[in-house]
């Protein structure tokens, strides 16, 4: 078993750079891109290209170096400027390459989207981490579904987010692995031991019932309303960025507590302030395939959690009796005030700990390591094979 990163040779990333392409901001949320890139940095140079913003300016690629081998690249595409933006931005993607000096390299794509603009570029192979079903998120653009069949088809290996998308998606390559959320367990363990609460944080009554993430479509604020109505004591801890929804829509009482979006290092000080960590999702299409990466580190922060009946959450932490699955405002009510009559959860902890003992980015970023390391020897055998044929013709 891989025990730590050093561990990975990575012989196979040597002049090889890796150019991501991603709906996602890099400094947004840190979440699954951020684990697995920044530990791909460590061993080459890694690209992050974002999707464009819009400025008065001429069209131009900013470029900001996060950590020593990780660039963060931005395309500025001008209002108003006459052209294709999907051009503009190809020019821009061309444009790029060579600014960084980039020879050789490997494509890794978060969202289909981004293939008109990259379609013309050369990899030496295509990794796809599906890490969302995409076209159920509001605002999908509609060609996605197109867009991902055709990334499908060119991809080397394809990665996806948890077990439930990769049920869906099983039979649409050949080459297809799940990797369900990890965790930093040591991160979030400190929230075991943390005795300081932030200060936006300690003025508010006990119990807590927390939530970090993005509070977007994907949230069952009619649940997270009714709950605080009925137990107006109860408060609830909001951390996250509000997206996508107009945030009059979210509930509002004396009880619930919107903190706004918090750096990672700050996840585990709010965290172990909480009495309940929750899991308040909707049963949507945007929701089917999710697999919440907060679900393990909740537990490694050793805090007990509420959730909906998401797939991914009730199989396998719900089925292990590790997280309690409350589909309805009464079920909540009904889980939260069991968990609160608690003393001790000594067994229970013990068995959260055993279950995490083999979950962490480092293991899941070995694991993809080990699959893109197949296709490289293939493609290096397919090589051989073909220079082989070549010389017996000649021969």
């Amino acid at each position: 078993m891989i025990k730590n990163i050093e561990d990975v040779t990575c012989a196979f990333l040597h002049n090889l750079d890796l150019v991501c392409f991603s709906h996602l901001r890099w400094g947004f949320v840190y979440q699954r891109p951020q684990h697995l890139l920044s530990r791909f940095a460590k061993h080459t140079r890694v690209i992050f290209v974002e999707e464009p913003i819009w400025h008065d300016a001429p069209d131009t690629m900013h470029i900001s170096q996060d950590t020593k081998n990780l660039f963060v690249v931005v395309p500025h595409l001008q209002h108003g400027k006459e052209g294709c933006p999907l051009q503009r931005q190809q020019k821009l993607i061309s444009g790029l390459l060579p600014q960084l000096n980039v020879q050789r390299y490997f494509a890794w794509y978060y969202t289909p989207m981004a293939l008109p603009f990259t379609e013309h570029l050369s990899p030496e192979f295509v990794v796809y981490d599906c890490m969302d079903e995409l076209s159920a998120f509001k605002f999908a653009p509609p060609e996605l579904t197109i867009r991902e069949k055709q990334l499908l088809q060119m991809s080397d290996v394809v990665f996806t987010g948890g077990h439930s998308i990769y049920e869906a998606k099983q039979f649409a390559h050949p080459n297809i692995h799940p990797f369900p959320s990890s965790i930093d367990k040591a991160h979030f363990g400190a929230a075991r031991t943390n005795v300081t609460d932030p200060a936006d944080q300690a003025h508010i009554p006990h119990p807590r019932f927390g939530f970090s993430g993005v509070i977007d479509e994907r949230m069952d604020i009619e649940l997270i309303g009714k709950v605080a109505a009925a137990r107006p004591d109860w408060h609830f801890v909001m951390i996250g960025p509000v997206v996508k929804i107009d945030p009059a829509t979210l509930p509002q009482g004396p009880n619930i507590h919107y903190l706004g979006g918090k750096d990672y290092k700050e996840l585990p000080n709010y965290i172990a302030g909480w009495d309940v960590a929750v899991i308040p999702f909707a049963m949507n299409e945007s929701t089917k395939y999710i697999s919440p990466t907060k679900t393990p580190e909740y537990l490694a922060a050793g805090k007990p959690v509420i959730s909906t009946p998401i797939r991914d959450v009730v199989r396998p932490y719900g089925d292990n009796n590790l997280v309690h699955i409350a589909a309805t405002a009464e079920e909540f009510i009904t889980c939260a005030e069991k968990e609160l009559k608690k003393r001790g959860r000594k067994t229970w902890m013990n068995k959260v700990d055993a279950f995490l003992s083999g979950n962490s980015w480092d293991r899941t970023w070995s694991q993809m390591v080990r699959q893109i390391e197949n296709i490289v020897a293939k493609q290096s055998t397919e090589v051989l094979t073909e220079t082989s044929k070549e010389k017996a013709v000649v021969g």
